[in-house]
């Protein structure tokens, strides 16, 4: 028999590939949180939102004062319930896909195994299993780690500049221009949050999740019997590798198989990244999966009862249907310009024929305004400016100077008009006394 035909004898099983990718969950975060590291600097840098020291903050290029309260405070309530929501739902993956602590703390960790070895990072439980690797243990690779270490400390302590300055204000501050809209010690407060944000890389990284993070404990208030969590297939258990590599893929380190309610679980899913790369080897997938629902292990659940999704939607919905109504009426009704009138100030005693009118423009855009005085003879007032002209948001005052009048009581209005439709006005009451000779 010809070898050919022997071989063409041979029986041939064809199986079907697992299409499953196991690492396509750990590819989904890492884009989510570089899509959201480019969201925290095109948000201010687009004039989207930015914090304003003088007024509040800055949204689309308009100043919301604190005395917008219908846009402050319906924003805040919406924001609020939007966060709790997430956290009734899916729990703290905020934690695990967005935070940057969380994103950084990882890469450093990245950067470590890279240039020192996988067991080089430092477990404060137990020390002794962090070790170097003895042919990366030398000076070039310890230097090389520090300076990404501090690279990536500086940029990111130039991302909270863009929520307090524009960014060609930023950009002279990196190239050390002069730009008077730079507080003169900003120099020195970057340097010193370099300096903790390189200490936070270097040594500190997730040990802030595990023990340091009260916006993670404050989460735990909001969790429900149906929050998101990792499912330990318990009924597969003979399958399991026993080789850690769950345990040692978690970034805060806990065993992925015995999750409860609150525990630091972070959601990221490395675990389940993880179980999955070593099952695909045989064409299964992993046993650890996210599940929504009540967890199969009941002795994982806090003792005390806790609400279900549907309870808390109860009442949260309705709060948050009321801070966007807020939110939306404040939007309708915002003013873009500012407008107020008082005396001036005189010494006591003597009579008041003067008036400041004080003009705000809130928008970021040159823009104009046109001051008039209605319900008095042209001859009875002086106006030290007629219009105003701002480049940008400020403030600028005009005064009202009145001419000799009779005793009693005059009534007149101050009105503002913008190039834009704009317009508003003020009510003035100025009184002479009965025989008393106006100056």
């Amino acid at each position: 028999m010809k070898a050919s035909e022997a071989l063409a004898k041979i029986p041939v099983v064809s199986v079907a590939k697992d299409k499953h990718d196991p690492r396509g969950l750990r590819r989904a975060r890492y884009l989510v949180q570089f899509a959201t590291l480019v969201a925290l600097i095109l948000i201010p840098a687009s004039g989207l939102f930015r914090i304003d020291m003088s007024s509040g903050f800055i949204v689309l290029d308009r100043q919301i004062w604190f005395s917008d309260f219908l846009i402050v405070f319906g924003l805040w309530l919406a924001i609020a319930c939007t966060l709790i929501l997430v956290y009734s739902t899916l729990g703290t993956v905020f934690c695990g896909w967005v935070c940057p602590q969380n994103t950084f703390s990882s890469l450093a960790n990245h950067f470590t195994f890279k240039h020192l070895g996988k067991r080089a990072v430092i477990d404060w439980h137990n020390k002794d299993k962090a070790k170097l690797a003895a042919r990366k243990n030398h000076l070039g690779n310890w230097v090389l780690l520090g300076l990404k270490l501090l690279a990536m400390a500086m940029l990111v302590a130039l991302i909270p500049l863009f929520y307090f300055y524009p960014p060609e204000a930023v950009w002279a501050f990196m190239t050390f221009s002069e730009d008077a809209r730079l507080a003169g010690s900003l120099h020195w407060i970057y340097t010193v949050f370099v300096f903790i944000l390189f200490v936070n890389f270097a040594v500190i990284r997730h040990f802030t999740c595990r023990y340091m993070c009260i916006y993670r404990m404050w989460q735990f208030l909001f969790k429900t019997k149906d929050t998101l969590h990792i499912e330990y297939d318990a009924s597969r258990s003979a399958d399991c590798e026993k080789c850690q590599y769950c345990l040692t893929a978690c970034m805060v380190e806990i065993d992925p198989r015995k999750t409860s309610t609150y525990d630091s679980c972070t959601n990221c899913g490395a675990c389940i990244t993880a179980c999955d790369t070593m099952h695909a080897k045989k064409g299964e997938k992993g046993l650890l999966r996210f599940k929504f629902g009540p967890r199969s292990d009941k002795d994982a659940d806090p003792a005390r009862s806790i609400a279900t999704v549907k309870e808390r939607l109860a009442w949260v919905m309705p709060v948050w249907l009321l801070g966007m109504g807020l939110f939306a009426w404040g939007l309708y009704s915002y003013q873009p310009y500012h407008l107020t009138a008082y005396k001036a100030s005189k010494a006591h005693g003597q009579q008041i024929n003067e008036y400041r009118i004080n003009l705000a423009s809130k928008v970021l855009h040159p823009a104009t305004l046109q001051i008039s005085v209605e319900g008095l003879d042209p001859a009875q007032y002086q106006l030290s400016k007629q219009r105003v002209h701002f480049d940008t948001a400020g403030r600028e005052d005009v005064f009202v100077r009145l001419e000799p009048m009779p005793a009693g009581l005059h009534t007149f209005l101050v009105r503002a008009r913008a190039d834009d439709g704009w317009e508003a006005s003020y009510r003035l009451q100025h009184y002479v006394a009965e025989g008393r000779k106006d100056e």
